[in-house]
């Protein structure tokens, strides 16, 4: 996998008003085969991330929000386009590559968790540092620190059973961490938990992206999208709207 020239990527980011690109997608398509018809579930989409964005994709059901959140997090390939993460060029790679893509650049934090049950808090966090290849002992201090970074610092070595659905999500945002990822993808990150909770971990992203992180927001929810500081609209396959959240309006008001 070939990077960009320093020239290339600094053409195009001009072209997309960033200072530094993180994800930029050129005419993308996906299509499925459904027996003698095909179905585009995205049609020619264009979309710009900068480095340290908070961006939400919004769309109701068959939306195609889901397809492009495969695309994006190196889980699917597109039919057709382009697509650069971080200045590399992933819309050809073959299924391999897109694996050691996902585990360097991307941390994913679902809604269902995913975490082993019979495995401790820092043995889930730790998961990614085994696949690839990292030492024992720096994966240990990793993992510990990631935890402790989510405020979990005195339950590492509870098991999912005995965390409650904040504090598994709060594990699944440190395994999503450990490996120092260019982007956190975020699929539905509140869709299990009580109102409370959710606006808890939402307080979290809000922390992490000050830290300096690109957060990738996939919901369907208004008032989770709102968090980001930008939401784009997915209807049909195609992007409906793409602009300021009313947060990151208030915020600019108040700062003028």
């Amino acid at each position: 996998m070939a990077a960009e020239t320093s020239t290339e990527a600094e053409l195009r980011s001009t072209q997309t008003g960033c200072a530094s690109d993180m994800i930029v997608v050129e005419d993308l398509w996906k299509t499925y085969d459904m027996g003698s018809e095909q179905v585009n579930a995205l049609q020619g989409i264009n979309l710009h991330i900068c480095r340290n964005e908070y961006v939400a994709i919004m769309g109701p059901s068959g939306s195609g929000k889901s397809t492009l959140m495969n695309l994006i997090g190196c889980l699917d390939t597109p039919t057709s386009g382009k697509y650069w993460l971080n200045d590399h060029l992933v819309s050809e790679l073959n299924d391999d590559e897109l694996a050691r893509i996902r585990n360097k650049e991307i941390g994913f934090v679902f809604q269902t968790f995913n975490l082993l049950a019979r495995a401790t808090a820092l043995h889930n966090v730790e998961l990614p540092l085994i696949y690839n290849g990292t030492a024992a002992e720096e994966r240990i201090q990793r993992a510990k620190g990631a935890l402790t970074a989510v405020g979990l610092d005195t339950r590492m070595n509870h098991k999912p059973n005995e965390l409650s659905g904040g504090q598994r999500q709060r594990v699944a945002v440190a395994r999503a961490l450990v490996n120092n990822p260019s982007i956190i993808l975020a699929d539905e990150p509140t869709g299990n938990l009580d109102s409370k909770t959710g606006v808890e971990i939402m307080a979290l992203f809000d922390d992490l992206h000050k830290k300096g992180n690109t957060i990738v927001l996939v919901t369907h929810e208004a008032d989770i999208a709102e968090y980001a500081h930008r939401v784009v609209h997915i209807r049909d396959g195609k992007i409906f709207s793409d602009q300021p959240s009313s947060r990151a309006t208030r915020s600019a008001a108040v700062s003028e």
